[in-house]
C-alpha cells in the first residue's frame, strides 16, 4: 500500500457491505451493516430509507418509523425536498393504516408545506393517493375516484413504477366496489404484473399483489386468486421477502378452507397469523383470523370462533357475517338480525362487501319469518353479482333465491335454482356449500311431494357434513331426519335423560344488577350453557324463561354435562365476584318423542326434581345414576313427586 492511500474505515466498510446486501435483499446482513455504520457516522437520507426497509423485513418494523423520521431529517437536511416530503407521506400511509389517524394528517400536512398540495411530482402523486384511501374510508367515494384518477395521472406522466402501480391498485379496487368489477380487475392486474416481474419495489411488489389475491377472494374468483398466489409465491421466493409468504399463505388457506381442507387451512392460519405479527401487518392478520373463526364456526366451536372473530375485529375488520351466523345457530335469530343489519348499513356503498353480508341477511330474515325482508336483499344480491357473475357468486345467488322462493311458495322454482346452483358448486370446488345447497333442495323436493328425492338430497348433505366435521351442520340435519321420520310413525318412544336447569333467585338478581348487567349476565349464562350442552352430545329442547329442558342419549352424558355446568359456573365466580346460582335436575326414563319434542312422566319427573334441587345443587334420580355407571353422591333419600304416586329415590352428585 503506498504512503498516500488509506484503508477504509469502518463506517465505509459497513456501508458498502449494508448497500450490496439491500440490493441482493439479504435483509438481516442489510440491517446489522447498516446500523453498525450509523454509529461511526450519520448516513444519507436513502441510506436510511434502505436501512428502515430492512428493518421492516427482519420483523422490526416498529424500529422502522424512527428509521423513516432520521430519513425525512436527512434529505431536508441535503436540501432534497422532494424525497423528504414522499418519505413523510410514507410515514402518513403507514400511521393511517395502523389507525393513527392524527398522527397520519400531521405528517401529510408536513409533505404538502414542503413542496405545495398542488402539482406534477411523484410525492404529489402519492399525496392524491394517500387523500383517496382517506376520502374513501370516510365514505367520499366520488373524492376517492377523482384523487385516485389525479394518482394514476402522475404515475404515468413521471414514470414512477411504484406510484402508478400503488394508485392503480387502490383506484381499481374502488372501481370494483363501485359496480365496475372487470374494468377494476383490469386496473390491478396492471399493477401485479408489474409487481411479479420484479418491476417494483420490494415492499410496493408484495402490496400490490396481495392486494390482487384479496381483490379476487372478495369476488369469490377463486381460479384467479390461485394463479396470483402461486406467482406472488414464485417471486417472493426468489426476492427474500419474508413479510409477504405469511400474507400468500393466509389466502392459500382461505382458498383452501373452500374446498374443505378445514385442517390444513386453519393450521396455515395459525402459523400466519403468528408470523404476520412480529411485521404489524394489521389488515392482512385480521383477514386471517376471520378465516380462522369462521372455520371453526362451520366445525361447530362457537367459542373458539368468537375468540377468533375478536380478534379480527379488534384489527380493524368486521367480525360479520360470521358472527351472525353464530348467533343464527344458538337460535338468536333477533340478535342475528340486529348484527347483520348493522353491518349492512355500515357498507352503505361497497357493493362487493354488502354482497358478502347479504345471503345471511336472507337465510337470517327467513328464520326470523320475514320473507319480504329477505325478498329485498336478494334483489339486491341479485343486481350486485349481475356485474361480475363468478361461479361461485352465481351459485351463491341460486342458494339465496331458492331459500326465498321456498318462503314464497314456489318449490318448483326453488328446485331450479338449487339444483343450478349445486352444478356451479361444483366447478368451484367447494362441499360444504354444496351440502348446503342440497339440504335445501331437500326441503323443496319435499313441499313437491317427491319424498324419495328428498330423502336422498338430506342424505347426502348429511353425509358431506359428516365428512367434513361440520357438527352443527350435521346435529341439525339428524334432527330434522327424525322429525320427518317421527311425522311418517307417529309419536316414538325413546329411552333419554332429561336434564332441567333453573336460575335461583333471578328475580332479585336482576333488581340488584339493573337491566343492562342482567341481561349480559343472562346472555353470558345461556351461551355457556347452550355451548356445554353441545359440547356434551346433549340437545336443548327449549328455553323454560330462566333455564333450559335439554335432552340426552345417556345417562352419563348428561350427568357430565351438569357437572361442567356447575363447574364453569364456579370458575366465573372466582373470577369476577359474583355469578349466576344454577339448580339442575337429571331424570332417565322413557318418553315419546314428536319431531323435536318429548312428552310423558319421565319429563315432568325431571322438572319436578330440578325444582327440588338448591342453588349450586345437582340432583339425579336413581335411574339416572345407576345408567350413569354410579357417579359419586351423597346419601340417597326417598322423595314423593307431585303427580306421581311411588316415591323417587334421589341423590346429590358431588362436583366439587
Amino acid at each position: 500500500m503506498s504512503e498516500s492511500a488509506s484503508p477504509a474505515s469502518p463506517a465505509a466498510d459497513s456501508l458498502a457491505t449494508g448497500r450490496a446486501a439491500i440490493a441482493r435483499h439479504d435483509w438481516a446482513t442489510a440491517f446489522d451493516a447498516l446500523t453498525a455504520a450509523e454509529l461511526e457516522s450519520p448516513l444519507s437520507g436513502d441510506d436510511l430509507e434502505a436501512l428502515a426497509l430492512s428493518a421492516f423485513f427482519v420483523a422490526r418494523s416498529a424500529d422502522s418509523f424512527d428509521i423513516r423520521e432520521r430519513a425525512f431529517k436527512a434529505h431536508g437536511a441535503a436540501g432534497n425536498v422532494e424525497r423528504s416530503a414522499f418519505v413523510a407521506i410514507d410515514l402518513a400511509r403507514e400511521y393511517g393504516y395502523r389507525g393513527r389517524g392524527a398522527i397520519a394528517m400531521s405528517w401529510l400536512h408536513r409533505a404538502e408545506r414542503l413542496i405545495g398540495a398542488e402539482g406534477d411530482t411523484y410525492p404529489h402523486g402519492y399525496i392524491a393517493l394517500g387523500r383517496s384511501e382517506a376520502a374513501r374510508a370516510m365514505g367520499d367515494v366520488a373524492g376517492a375516484v377523482s384523487l385516485a384518477e389525479r394518482a394514476v395521472e402522475i404515475g404515468r406522466a413521471t414514470g414512477h413504477a411504484d406510484l402508478l402501480a400503488l394508485a392503480l391498485s387502490h383506484f381499481g379496487s374502488l372501481r370494483i366496489a363501485t359496480g365496475e368489477a372487470a374494468a377494476g380487475l383490469v386496473m390491478m392486474e396492471e399493477a401485479s404484473i408489474a409487481a411479479v416481474n420484479g418491476e417494483l419495489s420490494p415492499f410496493t411488489t408484495g402490496v400490490a399483489a396481495c392486494q390482487m389475491i384479496s381483490a379476487c377472494r372478495d369476488l369469490t374468483d377463486y381460479r384467479r386468486a390461485s394463479e396470483w398466489i402461486e406467482a406472488t409465491d414464485r417471486y417472493c421466493a426468489t426476492a427474500s421477502l419474508s413479510a409477504f409468504p405469511g400474507v400468500c399463505r393466509i389466502h392459500r388457506a382461505e382458498v383452501s378452507a373452500i374446498s374443505g381442507a378445514w385442517d390444513r387451512a386453519e393450521v396455515e392460519l395459525e402459523r400466519a397469523t403468528g408470523e404476520l405479527e412480529a411485521f404489524a401487518a394489521t389488515p392482512p392478520q385480521a383477514d386471517g383470523f376471520y378465516a380462522m373463526g369462521d372455520i371453526r364456526r362451520l366445525r361447530g366451536d362457537f367459542v373458539g370462533a368468537e375468540i377468533a372473530l375478536r380478534e379480527a375485529h379488534s384489527r380493524g375488520r368486521t367480525p360479520q357475517p360470521a358472527l351472525a351466523m353464530i348467533r343464527l345457530a344458538e337460535g338468536k335469530t333477533k340478535t342475528a338480525a340486529a348484527a347483520i343489519n348493522a353491518a349492512l348499513a355500515d357498507e352503505t356503498w361497497d357493493r362487493w362487501a354488502r354482497s358478502r353480508l347479504l345471503p345471511a341477511k336472507i337465510e337470517i330474515a327467513l328464520a326470523g319469518d320475514d320473507p319480504a325482508a329477505a325478498r329485498t336483499a336478494l334483489d339486491e344480491l341479485a343486481g350486485i353479482v349481475e356485474g361480475f357473475p363468478s361461479p361461485a357468486l352465481e351459485a351463491g345467488r341460486r342458494v339465496a333465491a331458492g331459500r326465498v322462493l321456498l318462503a314464497e311458495g314456489d318449490p318448483g322454482a326453488a328446485a331450479g335454482n338449487l339444483r343450478g346452483a349445486i352444478q356451479l358448486w361444483r366447478e368451484v370446488g367447494s362441499p360444504y356449500e354444496i351440502a348446503r345447497a342440497r339440504e335445501v333442495l331437500s326441503r323443496a323436493l319435499r313441499a313437491l311431494d317427491d319424498d324419495d328425492g328428498a330423502d336422498l338430497e338430506l342424505q347426502a348433505a348429511l353425509d358431506e357434513y359428516r365428512r367434513l366435521g361440520a357438527r352443527v351442520n350435521a346435529e341439525a340435519l339428524e334432527r330434522e331426519q327424525r322429525t320427518i321420520e317421527d311425522r311418517r310413525s307417529g309419536p316414538v318412544q325413546a329411552r333419554m335423560t332429561f336434564m332441567f336447569t333453573d336460575i335461583v333467585g333471578s328475580t332479585n338478581l336482576a333488581e340488584a344488577l339493573g337491566d343492562q348487567a342482567w341481561e349480559r349476565l343472562l346472555r353470558w349464562h345461556d351461551d355457556t350453557l347452550r355451548g356445554l350442552v353441545r359440547s356434551g352430545s346433549g340437545e336443548v329442547v327449549n328455553s323454560t324463561g330462566d333455564g333450559f329442558f335439554i335432552a340426552f342419549a345417556s345417562a352419563a352424558a348428561g350427568v357430565d354435562c351438569a357437572i361442567a355446568i356447575q363447574r364453569a359456573l364456579r370458575d366465573h365466580r372466582a373470577t369476577t365476584g359474583f355469578a349466576i346460582a344454577v339448580r339442575i335436575g337429571l331424570h332417565a326414563a322413557d318418553a315419546n318423542r314428536r319431531e323435536r319434542d318429548y312428552s310423558g312422566m319421565g319429563v315432568h319427573v325431571a322438572a319436578r326434581v330440578a325444582a327440588l334441587a338448591g342453588g349450586g345443587e345437582i340432583l339425579a334420580t336413581a335411574e339416572t345414576l345407576a345408567e350413569a355407571g354410579d357417579p359419586p353422591t351423597d346419601t340417597p333419600r326417598a322423595v314423593s313427586i307431585r303427580g306421581v304416586t311411588s316415591e323417587a329415590r334421589i341423590a346429590t352428585v358431588i362436583w366439587t
